[in-house]
C-alpha cells in the first residue's frame, strides 16, 4: 500500500464527515460496480464505500478488489465501510499527502497448467 501513515491519517481525518456513495450489495464487485467507484472518485478523489450484509465477499476483500480494480489506495476500512482515495490526474483539489505514490496496476500471473508446482510433483526422473 502506497500510503504512509501520515497521509492516510490526513485523509480519514478528511473522510470523517462523508456519506457512503457507492454500495456494495449481494452481487458483490462487478463491474458496474467497479465502474461507479472509479467514476465517484474521479469527481470526490475521496469516497466512503458501504459494503452491505447480504455481500458475498468480505469488507476486507472488497476494499482490496476495488482498490486494485480502480488503481486507488484504502485509506481506511472500518467495519462495513471503506474509504477509498485516488488524487484526479489533473487538478486534485485535495492536496496529495506527502509521502504518497501512485499505485500501479499488476499483470495477472499466468500460470502454466503443465508446469509442476513445487518439488512433491516432480518424479524421480526430473530430480
Amino acid at each position: 500500500m502506497p500510503l504512509t501513515g501520515h497521509a492516510a491519517r490526513q485523509l480519514r481525518a478528511l473522510a470523517h464527515a462523508l456519506s457512503p456513495i457507492v454500495h456494495v450489495g449481494k452481487h458483490g464487485v462487478n463491474d458496474d460496480v467497479a465502474a461507479a467507484v472509479s467514476r465517484a472518485l474521479l469527481d470526490h478523489e475521496l469516497i466512503k464505500v458501504k459494503v452491505q450484509g447480504e455481500a458475498p465477499e468480505s469488507p476486507d476483500d472488497v476494499a482490496a478488489d476495488l482498490a486494485e480494480r480502480c488503481l486507488a489506495d484504502v485509506a481506511q476500512r472500518i467495519g462495513r465501510v471503506v474509504v477509498l482515495y485516488k488524487p484526479h490526474p489533473r487538478k486534485p483539489t485535495i492536496p496529495v499527502p506527502k509521502g504518497y505514490t501512485k499505485p500501479v496496476k499488476v499483470a495477472p500471473k499466468v500460470v502454466d497448467a503443465d508446469a509442476p508446482t513445487d518439488a512433491s510433483d516432480l518424479t524421480h526422473d526430473e530430480a
